[in-house]
């Protein structure tokens, strides 16, 4: 679409709009686009140089209209999965000040047929494993699961997604994951350690919260549940506790309603809690691995074999349910070691890159003060649309205003969607404030979990990695001695 419908942007809520595809018009006008499917507002080269510069996560409009997989609903995967089971997580519709971990839900197994008869208030005997679960209660959420697997007797169905648009040449859905969920359904707020994201929505409107790597000091990292390649807040970020965790008054917000046909950037490092708004929801993504990532999984090996040490041993203190319901169990420490060896050895093998991405510390520091962002021109406008810092009106207690930052690898961009300010803006929650609340807490005994909060910061694995790397090798590797 062309004009000024596909760029209409508002704020609801303090969440930001892209585009007017709504529920009931949102397949019929998919369809209008896919009449000029063949003109395509970016090259896949264009596409590609657009996503090495921008630092900010942005919506890409018109790309990806065209696929088959925007098809994709749950009524058509019904029928082309069949009595297929797939596992859904559920959660209550409780409105808490915490985060709903995975650990904490409820898990059934169930194929489309039923899962679409529960949202429907069929009779218990039509809905199978959701039965014990009322859909007034609950939501359900099929999450992380690969395309690969659920089509494996049908793999044409792989290249029903075309990643190839966006500059990755022969990337499908054997590469892609498959999100099914319910209104209500959410992703707890986390950071991946590999790469970065492209998200297409396919049916439904999920929302979208964002922020910065700058702000990690102000999310409240932690590793519990353990869980490979995600760092955890320990806030709900929706409605966050501002005696419990004051420094999150000064994170930034992102926030945005993906819309079906559209395609969300999420840029290496950035925060996100993602939530269903409608009845029904279905998207479609991919992470695209980056050179870092070599020192990203000796990191993750590092991590891996302190949380699993520490958590394994017999305790008092340790009957929580830690690991994530996504791992495998817990490994051995001999098996973490080799991993850490296997991980350092394969970074420590590859020649230092000429192009890394950007890394700052917990508190917003450049991590390395010499190395300066490569500058680009992105094509802002009715095509590619930035994903702008929201004020928080809505909620008590917190900062409502949002300071400058830098959407793209230059120190300023013209065209903004926004026109808000570019510049570097690097702070994040006081040192003070990212302890325990001062005052009756202070007699708590330390926990095995607050030790782990520490010895994993994401600060500290990153000196340990850079130790690692110049034990083994000598090699200087991505980040500097910042935080010594």
């Amino acid at each position: 679409m062309n004009g000024p419908s596909t760029r209409q942007q508002s704020h609801n809520g303090g969440t930001f709009t892209v585009g007017n595809v709504g529920r009931k018009s949102s397949r019929r006008t998919l369809r209008a686009m896919a009449t000029r499917a063949n003109v395509k507002p970016f090259s896949p080269t264009e596409a590609r140089r657009i996503q090495d510069g921008l630092q900010q996560p942005a919506v890409f409009l018109n790309m990806a209209s065209d696929w088959p997989v925007c098809n994709w609903s749950v009524d058509q995967l019904a029928v082309s999965l069949g009595d297929k089971h797939i596992r859904f997580r559920l959660g209550r519709k409780d409105e808490t000040n915490w985060p709903l971990f995975e650990t904490q839900c409820a898990y059934v197994e169930a194929n489309l047929a039923q899962f679409l008869r529960w949202t429907s208030g069929h009779s218990e005997a039509a809905v199978g494993s959701f039965a014990a679960y009322p859909f007034s209660e609950y939501w359900a959420y099929a999450d992380y699961k690969y395309i690969a697997h659920l089509f494996q007797e049908t793999p044409s169905k792989f290249q029903d997604v075309r990643w190839s648009d966006f500059g990755f040449e022969g990337r499908d859905g054997q590469a892609s994951t498959l999100w099914i969920g319910t209104q209500g359904a959410n992703t707890p707020c986390h950071l991946d350690s590999y790469g970065f994201n492209l998200v297409l929505q396919v049916q439904g409107r999920k929302r979208w919260h964002l922020f910065p790597p700058e702000d990690t000091a102000s999310m409240y990292p932690t590793r519990i549940p353990y869980e490979e390649s995600s760092v955890f807040s320990r806030v709900d970020v929706v409605r966050p506790d501002p005696a419990k965790f004051p420094a999150f008054r000064t994170a930034r917000p992102h926030r945005v309603t993906l819309q079906p046909g559209q395609v969300l950037y999420v840029p290496r490092h950035w925060w996100h809690y993602v939530e269903s708004l409608d009845t029904v929801t279905v998207s479609v993504n991919t992470w695209i691995e980056l050179e870092v990532d070599d020192e990203a999984r000796v990191s993750e090996a590092v991590t891996k074999a302190v949380v699993c040490a520490l958590k394994a041993a017999p305790s008092q203190d340790n009957r929580d349910t830690w690991l994530n319901p996504t791992e495998d169990g817990v490994a051995t420490h001999e098996e973490n070691m080799q991993c850490l060896n296997l991980a350092v050895q394969a970074c420590a093998q590859q020649p230092p890159t000429k192009t890394k991405a950007l890394k700052r510390d917990s508190a917003g520091r450049p991590a390395d003060p010499g190395v300066e962002p490569t500058p680009i021109t992105a094509a802002f406008g009715p095509h590619l649309v930035l994903v702008p810092c929201t004020p928080r009106e809505d909620t008590p207690g917190y900062d409502a205003t949002c300071p400058a930052e830098t959407p793209t690898k230059q120190a300023k961009q013209s065209g903004s969607s926004a026109d808000h300010p570019a510049g570097a803006d690097g702070f994040g929650g006081p040192a003070a404030e990212q302890g325990r609340v001062q005052g009756a807490g202070d007699a708590l005994p330390i926990t095995t979990n607050d030790l782990l909060d520490c010895l994993v910061h994401p600060d500290v694995i990153s000196r340990v990695t850079e130790l690692l790397l110049e034990k083994r090798s000598g090699r200087r590797p991505g980040v500097t001695p910042a935080h010594r």
